[in-house]
This record gives structure tokens, sequence and C-alpha cells, in this order.
């Protein structure tokens, strides 16, 4: 997977906004499978402000891992503002002081008729605040949405550190 030059920049701008601060990320992923955890790493020197990268693919893995509610999974599904807010709360147990978490089908298959190829849920949270969640409608390939999605999620700290 080829990674875009404005992740890169994006990913140098998170590392310094984030050591300003002292501040520790984790994510939680599941359509990203770890690839926003890989893109952080990639940058030297990101052992002093990336915590860790938690691949939570399955749902058994976002209730073991993240301590997910097998009531929120049932009543929601695992690609919710509901299961993704829970990721971020059990992201942050991982000596995190900001987290993002993912959920979404990147295709080609897993879509539904109300959550299509595409539908992706990205939350932030910083240690003592409420997690924030957004729904996203990406389009394209498999890889496609997974290299949008961990965009839009380095976005989106940059955004709650501003």
């Amino acid at each position: 997977m080829i990674i875009s030059s404005e992740v890169d920049l994006l990913v140098k701008e998170v590392a310094e906004r984030l050591s300003e601060r002292n501040y520790q990320l984790a994510t939680a992923e599941s359509c990203t499978g770890g690839l926003i955890g890989a893109v952080c790493t990639d940058l030297a020197g990101s052992s002093s402000w990336f915590q860790c990268a938690l691949v939570t693919y399955s749902n058994e893995a976002k209730q073991q891992l993240l301590g997910v509610q097998s009531d929120t999974l049932l009543n929601y599904g695992a690609v919710s503002s509901q299961t993704v807010k829970e990721m971020c709360n059990g992201a942050l147990k991982h000596q995190a002081d900001v987290v993002i978490a993912v959920s979404g089908i990147a295709g080609p298959g897993g879509a539904t008729e109300t959550k299509p190829v595409g539908t992706v849920y990205i939350g932030w949270q910083q240690v003592g605040k409420d997690a924030i969640v957004t729904l996203f409608n990406f389009s394209g390939s498999r890889s496609e949405v997974r290299q949008q999605a961990t965009e839009e999620a380095l976005k989106g700290v940059l955004q709650l550190l501003k």
C-alpha cells in the first residue's frame, strides 16, 4: 500500500502537537487493520509519542481488549458510533492521553442496506473528555477506503489538539 505524502505531513504535525504536550497516542483499529499505527510508527522517533495500536478486527477482540459491551455490539453492531465510543474509552486505558478508534466497512463485502461499503465511524478522545465520533462515507476500493479513513483519523487528532 502506498501512503500519500499528505499522510506523511499529517503524521509529522500530529507528532509535533503530541510531543509539545507530552501526550501519548493509542489507536483502536478495526477496518484500518493497524494502518494508522503503521503510518505513525513509520516516523522516526515515534516511540516518544506513540503508545500502541490495538487491531481489534473481531467483535471478540473489541470486547476483550477494549471492553466493548456485548449489548452494544448486539444492539448497534460493530460499525456504529456507540461501538466506536466504547473503543475510545477502552483504548484510553492503555496509558494513552489521546486515542483514535475506527470501525467500518472497507469492502468489497460486508455491506448492508443501511451500512454500504465505505461506511466508517472514526472516534477521537482525550483523557478526561468525552469521545467525539464522526460518520464518514468513503468511496473507492478497499485500499482507498482504508487510506481515506487513516487520513481523516489523523486530521481529527489535529482538530482535537487545537
